[in-house]
């Protein structure tokens, strides 16, 4: 009896003997071991009966979406891992722009400031991709980032000689490859996430879903995802000429 001990196959020869009366416990037993309440009615079984039922559950399991799951999860973890990727790099880019920029614009302090300490808030987060909180703050973080970054580089145009420099204008380069494999992951991760929810809310795989404690996961807000989509401009290969403004005349005085 596969190597139980004689008292337990004795009460699995009267309990699962082969009598026309006795095969029914016996299934039953085998249902209960498939759905972990018992294993018992398994040991009954014949070995070629068994591996059939085995192959049949697999069958069921991949036709529920089980692997595919499995797959889309994979990608959306390496999506996330390429977001995580290019936001590190532009934020390795920045102590260089900002020391480039203050040895030519020290009195810019206050941008200097801000440029630093957005950065250090978005590199203290411990973001958790599929906490939709930590997420909102993840991005808002990042937004912060780079709309300080575009108010640096604007005032940036105040400075010919800033604009002129290599190491600055070499930065600029990168800085604006950066952004836009920023822009380029964040809308891939985006559409895998999307495609991730949707597969799982599916039937069947809903159901394989559940049982295997699949969740939908949390994806980039659609009112920050307009912000952040707005790369800094840091193509300072043209200097546009100050505009004229015209003379204003001075306000009509009340009537007495």
């Amino acid at each position: 009896m596969l190597g139980i001990d004689p008292a337990a196959a004795a009460v699995l020869r009267r309990r699962c003997g082969w009598q026309a009366g006795q095969r029914r416990a016996c299934w039953l037993d085998l249902v209960h071991g498939m759905l972990g309440f018992s294993f018992n009615g398994i040991a009954c079984m014949p070995v070629l009966i068994r591996a059939l039922v085995l192959l049949i559950l697999t069958a069921t399991l991949s036709g529920c979406g089980y692997n595919a799951i499995q797959q889309k999860e994979e990608g959306v973890k390496a999506g996330w891992a390429e977001v995580l990727n290019q936001y590190q790099r532009r934020a390795d880019l920045i102590p260089n722009l900002v020391r480039t920029v203050q040895g030519y614009a020290q009195q810019e302090r206050q941008v200097l400031t801000e440029v630093t300490n957005a950065r250090a808030r978005a590199g203290q987060i411990q973001v958790n991709a599929d906490d939709e909180a930590s997420l909102k703050q993840f991005q808002q973080a990042q937004g912060e980032l780079g709309s300080a970054l575009s108010r640096l580089l604007v005032v940036s145009e105040n400075y010919p000689q800033l604009k002129s420099d290599q190491s600055f204008r070499d930065l600029q380069v990168q800085l604006e490859g950066t952004e836009n494999r920023i822009t380029v992951a964040r809308g891939r991760y985006i559409q895998t996430v999307q495609d991730y929810n949707t597969y799982i809310r599916s039937f069947p795989q809903v159901i394989t879903a559940k049982i295997f404690g699949y969740q939908p996961k949390p994806n980039f807000s659609v009112e920050n995802e307009a912000q952040i989509a707005r790369a800094p401009q840091v193509d300072f290969g043209h200097q546009q000429a100050p505009q004229q403004t015209p003379q204003q005349q001075p306000a009509p005085q009340p009537a007495q």
